[in-house]
């Protein structure tokens, strides 16, 4: 008697993630590629392998994203490269799998780096250190080491003003996964980050530019 198995896979859940911060002068090629590596090209090598079994199995693609993949954010560039090409490869996606009944879902996180400990108050010093030392002398004198400083305080702060309860997270997560009919966006962050999100997105630019102007 032959046995034959039948290998299936229901989802995947692309969760994987590094982040860092500075603004495009004091960010080097290779953060930049570093980032995007991990967080979009990750995510594509992951969802590729394993599409065959997941489009058999008329499963769920769920990729965790941010919401610097809908709006841009001073001293956040590589995450918000990194993370708009997420939301685009997810919005391709569901669009080529809804006739295979695949579900493509995002789950667009606001600010839980205290959460994740993605970043810290030490590993913020570290990055601004390097960026600070690798940094054309030129960029240097046009700068000055007191903006640059003042920008390593701004994102120790946010940092420090990150949420540390992922219970909105997980439910989202196990929403896309179990529920007939997902969302394609989940919008998983707390009211300041969803109001800012929207006008950001829906606003016309100059507008939202000036309300939240730096």
């Amino acid at each position: 008697m032959q046995l034959i198995f039948s290998l299936c896979l229901w989802a995947v859940v692309n969760n994987a993630g590094i982040s860092t911060f500075g603004e495009v002068e004091f960010t080097s090629l290779e953060q930049f590629k570093e980032v995007a590596d991990v967080n979009l090209w990750g995510t594509i090598r992951v969802t590729k392998a394993f599409l065959p079994l997941i489009r058999r199995a008329k499963g769920r693609v769920v990729n965790v994203a941010s919401m610097f993949g809908r709006m841009g954010l001073a001293s956040h560039s590589a995450d918000c490269i990194s993370n708009y090409g997420m939301e685009a490869f997810s919005d391709c996606l569901r669009h080529e799998q809804r006739r295979w009944g695949v579900k493509v879902s995002i789950i667009e996180l606001g600010n839980y780096i205290a959460a994740t400990g993605i970043l810290n108050r030490n590993h913020v010093e570290s990055i601004a250190d390097r960026m600070w030392n690798e940094a054309a002398e030129i960029v240097h004198e046009d700068y000055g080491k007191a903006y640059f400083d003042r920008q390593t305080v701004i994102m120790k702060s946010f940092c420090n003003s990150s949420s540390k309860d992922v219970s909105l997270i997980i439910a989202d997560i196990t929403d896309a996964l179990t529920s007939r009919y997902p969302y394609s966006r989940y919008e998983s962050m707390n009211a300041y980050w969803w109001i800012r999100l929207h006008i950001s997105a829906h606003l016309p630019t100059p507008i939202a530019d000036w309300l939240y102007k730096l």
